[in-house]
């Protein structure tokens, strides 16, 4: 973890962002009555994903945490496809492409690794 001045608050945050995936993506989705544009499912997984990331760059500073935190995450975006499949069929489906959508969030959240970005919230005193 990176020296931030509430570590645990920071890291208690991360795996509130985790578990609400987890969880919105094995219940059955809201029936909302304004139509989306096509694929705008892929967009929010793309999304989720990418803040998920973004946020565990923030905490995690070594090159071992951030890879696994990267595997990790890759890992839960398709373990979590292969669970609406074969779990939850009555109410979602699996769906390859957001499972893509989710490994291209991950690399979107991580891209800033060796940028400024990387230690925003060491920075802002977090």
């Amino acid at each position: 973890m990176r020296p931030l001045r509430r570590p645990r608050l920071w890291l208690g945050l991360w795996i509130a962002m985790l578990a609400m995936v987890i969880v919105l993506s094995l219940v059955p989705p809201p029936d909302l009555q304004v139509p989306l544009p096509d694929h705008a499912d892929k967009i929010e997984h793309l999304l989720a994903y990418a803040a998920l990331a973004f946020a565990g760059l923030q905490l995690f500073g070594s090159r071992a945490a951030l890879a696994w935190m990267a595997v990790g995450l890759v890992a839960l975006g398709v373990g979590l496809e292969l669970a609406q499949g074969t779990l939850v069929p009555a109410v979602r489906r699996m769906d390859w492409l957001d499972a893509v959508a989710n490994m291209l969030g991950v690399l979107l959240g991580v891209a800033p690794l060796r940028t400024r970005w990387a230690t925003l919230l060491l920075r802002r005193g977090g």
